[in-house]
Parts: structure tokens; sequence; C-alpha cells
């Protein structure tokens, strides 16, 4: 069953964090103006020392060949499912059509660094109209962090609304405490009994509210029961401390609230019980001891406004391991083959595995790569075992570094036959010596060093590569769970 895509939240609402990185021209109209919240207004009256004022993103009459764009950095990487191009209030000075472009790209780069990122298609060119809201479906499941929006040949657009549900980088929610609830991190806000006043959306923003209107509200209730809204959290995950933020709601606050969870099974059990609130406050209340939940119900009571919801907590194993799987399933083939390479240095394996997705669990993507691993030949095999530095050499990082700190930390007279030994093994089989070192020592990896030199150069590679599979288990677990 198809959703309405304007029902998701707004990826590039500049209270998400969301920002303009480049533009090649904004002369009458600033292209930060795309991504305020707010709906665009129109001044007849008012006028620059450039021309009418317009709340929107306007450039010059273009009078040569050419296009006009601007590049946004989305408040929170996601998947997008579908793009509002609205040219309310430009009637005469509309652009002809639009196309929109997405990208995931680590870190905060500049325009210029954008230029040679890997640009996917959201949707198709649309032919654009006078003072109307246009909206895109995309089908692109790739994640996203940046946008570009091209107008052909110039003109103006007064907002874009980039609506999908945000996916989180596992590394940037793993291990630590968060906001279980937070847009920024993938929790999404996904059904309210009312929103009369004020967009459910609000509640998990992670700016502080700056007014009223920047929070959820319902109207008021004239009968009997009680208004809530349901939250998807960033993945399962306990909660530890509630935040129930009421500030500028001061004669519509709720009297009270109250908080159920879930895992899945929409059974909704009491998190926290009905407790007071007070007008224009922000809230804060510790949870007793409760299983890993998927989503909270915040039951207001009767009705009321509510500026922000934190749901303070950790991830439990099943839920970091689940945004992990998402994360994968969601990069683009190039992103997904990249990250799969600092498992298995095999080109091939690396293109099978990403090939393979979506994958619905860890298991089932162990079972993948291992099925792919013995299916290489020799010298894909001998490409990812050449990916691997000498055994018990110091001078790497990263995963390498954890599983050979042992080999690595042998006394001066074990590491120089460490060395002599791989010099040795090097000049009779053609690549480095393999093995998975996780927990050995270096007298360990020496006896089996010694060992395995006097095996013929075909079993010594079936040796290997069974080593190989090992160290593919292990690091699958680091790459999805932490």
């Amino acid at each position: 069953m198809s959703i309405d895509f304007t029902t998701l939240p707004v990826l590039s609402d500049e209270r998400l964090g969301a920002g303009v990185v480049g533009r090649n021209d904004e002369y009458f109209g600033l292209a930060d103006n795309l991504l305020k919240a707010e709906p665009p207004e129109f001044l007849p009256d008012r006028y620059t020392k450039r021309g009418k004022w317009m709340d929107g993103w306007e450039t010059r009459r273009r009078r040569t060949p050419g296009t006009d764009w601007c590049i946004v950095r989305l408040g929170a990487g996601g998947v997008v499912h579908g793009v509002v191009v609205d040219t309310a209030h430009f009637t005469g000075n509309f652009p002809r059509e639009c196309w929109v472009e997405g990208c995931a790209v680590d870190g905060y780069p500049s325009a210029e660094e954008l230029a040679d990122a890997e640009w996917m298609a959201l949707g198709t060119r649309t032919p654009l109209s006078g003072d109307h809201k246009h909206l895109i479906n995309v089908s692109m499941p790739a994640r996203i962090t940046h946008v570009r929006l091209t107008i052909s040949p110039d003109g103006g657009v007064a907002r874009l609304r980039v609506h999908g549900e945000p996916v989180p980088d596992p590394r940037d929610v793993w291990g630590m405490p968060l906001d279980l609830a937070a847009l920024e991190h993938g929790g999404v806000v996904v059904d309210c009994s009312d929103m009369y006043f004020s967009h459910r959306h609000n509640l998990n923003l992670p700016t502080s509210p700056q007014s009223m209107a920047d929070g959820w509200e319902t109207r008021r209730r004239r009968g009997p029961g009680n208004d809530w809204a349901v939250v998807r959290l960033v993945e399962k995950g306990v909660i530890r401390i509630a935040e129930v933020d009421t500030r500028y709601f001061k004669g519509n606050a709720p009297a009270a609230f109250s908080l159920d969870g879930h895992s899945g099974d929409h059974e909704w059990r009491p998190l926290l019980g009905d407790t007071g609130l007070r007008p224009h406050l922000r809230h804060r209340f510790r949870l007793p001891r409760h299983e890993p939940v998927t989503h909270v119900r915040l039951n207001i009571y009767p009705d009321g406004g509510v500026a922000r919801l934190r749901l303070w907590g950790a991830l439990s194993e099943e839920g970091a391991q689940a945004v992990g799987l998402r994360w994968l399933n969601t990069l683009s083939q190039s992103q997904a083959e990249g990250e799969l390479l600092s498992v298995c240095g095999s080109s091939a394996w690396a293109r099978a595995v990403a090939a393979g997705r979506p994958y619905s669990s860890l298991m089932e993507v162990r079972e993948a790569a291992s099925s792919i691993w013995a299916g290489l030949d020799n010298a894909a095999r001998l490409e990812a075992i050449e990916a691997h530095p000498r055994i018990g050499d110091r001078a790497h990082g990263g995963w390498t570094a954890d599983e050979q700190a042992a080999a690595a930390a042998g006394d001066g007279e074990v590491q120089r036959a460490l060395d002599a030994s791989n010099r040795d093994y090097e000049a009779r089989f053609g690549h480095v010596f393999l093995i998975s070192a996780t927990g050995l020592s270096a007298s360990d990896v020496l006896s089996s060093l010694h060992q395995r030199l006097g095996n013929d150069p075909d079993t010594e590679l079936a040796t290997a590569s069974v080593e190989q599979q090992k160290i593919i288990d292990l690091r699958l677990e680091k790459l999805l769970r932490p």
C-alpha cells in the first residue's frame, strides 16, 4: 500500500539542521528561504534595492544558456519518498521545469567537493507552474544526505520540502546515551489522535521550541477520553529519562501525561503512570526499569499542547544491530561495496554481497557472505589475502590493529622470529601469511606459521581461505553492530 509522502518528516527543515551548502545565484531571493518551516508569505508593497521582495529563492533573468542550482545538506540523512517544489506567489517569474538529485557523503563537504559525488535522480524532470505545490514521488531506496535542486532556465521557488524516513549512520548512535525519539537519529512520530493547531512532527525536532506554533497542539476536547501521539523509536532500546517540554503552552498545557511502550507486538505496557505537568516548563522524569521497546505512546490528559518530547536512553543489542542493517541496506551499491571492502578485500566478494541486499538479519548477511566467499576463484581470494598487512606489523590501525593486538605485543625475540618467518612464508607462497589473529599471542601465531610453512601451495591457499572466512564473520559483526 502506497503512503502519502507528505505525511512523513521534512528532512530539509532548517529546524532539523538542514542548510544550504551552495548555489550559483540568489540575486533576488536567498536560497536559505527554501528551508523555512513556515509557509511562504507575500507582501505586495515590499521592495528591496534589487527588486520585489519574495519569500523564496529567486535567481536573476538568464541571458545565456544554462540552468540554476542549489545544494542542500539535509538535517538528517535518510530515504527520500517525495519532494515538494512550491512556487507559491511566483506567478510571472517561476522556472519552466526542475529536477532533483541526491547523494550520500560523510562529513560536511563544500559545493565544490560535492561536484564529484555520486548524484542519483530523485524522481523525474517536472514541468512547473506558478503559485503551485508540485509533488514529486521518489522510489530511490538509497540513503541520501544532500539534495541538489536544478531549475531551468531561471526563476523563483518558494519552498523545498524533502519528505522521507531518517536513517542514521550507526556509528553516530552506537554505544552511547541518546534521545531515542529524536528525528535526527531516526525516530518518527508516526501517528496521533489530533493535530488541529500544530503538527506532530514538531515533537521530536532537535531545536528548542520558539513559540506555541512550534510544537504539537490538539483542539479542545469536549467529550470523554484523551489525546495521544505514538513515536517509533530510532530502534529497540531502554528509556531512562523522559523529557516533556511544555514551553510556550501557558494556558493550554495538558494537566498530566503518561507513557506506554511496546516492542513490536502492539501490546501496550505502562512505562510511566499518570504524572502531573506544569505550563511553560521543561520537565524531566526518571522511568522505572523496563524491557526494551520500539514504540512509545505519549498520552496527554485530557488535551492541549506539548512542545518537545525527549526519550533519553540507549539502544539494546538487538536495536543496535537493526540500525546497522538498515544502514547497510540503504547505501548505494558503490557505497556498500566500499564499506564491505573493509570486511574482505576481494572486490568480487564485496560487489556480490552488496548486490544481494536487502538483508533481513545479520545471520542472512553472514550466510550470503560465506556462500559468496566459497564460490570465488583463486585470483579473487588472493586479492582478499593481499589486502591484509603482514601479521605482527605494528604500523597499521583500524580493525587490524585490534585483531592483531596480542600478536603485536610479543617480546623482542619472538617478534624478530616472526618477522623472519613472515619473509620465509612470503618467499615460498607469494603472499602474506593470513590467520584470524583475534586473541592469539605472538607465540601462537609463530607456531602456526611454522606449521603451515610445510604445506604445498594449494593446501596453504585453502587454509588461508578458511582463516579469511573467520575474519569475515568477525568483521561483519563489527560492521553491523557495536
